[in-house]
């Protein structure tokens, strides 16, 4: 191989917003992530709901008339 041509690889933490900490190599180096395997509901079974600037609630009223049944 050519030397200087590939970048470095180095020793890597990802460290989850719930605590999980994960080591491994990266060239990015060390970084901070919201959801892992750990804590992501796909992956544990529990259902967490997140609702941000309230799109779920904006979702139902939006669509809150077309569940009416018609008279």
């Amino acid at each position: 191989m050519k030397q200087g041509l590939h970048p470095d690889y180095r020793q890597a933490r990802i460290v989850c917003a719930c605590g999980n900490v994960i080591e491994t190599r990266s060239v990015r180096g060390d970084f901070h992530i919201e959801v892992c395997a750990a804590c992501h509901p796909f992956f544990t079974g529990r259902q967490k709901l997140l609702d941000t600037e309230g799109r779920v609630e904006r979702f139902r009223k939006k669509y809150a008339a077309a569940q009416k049944p018609a008279q």
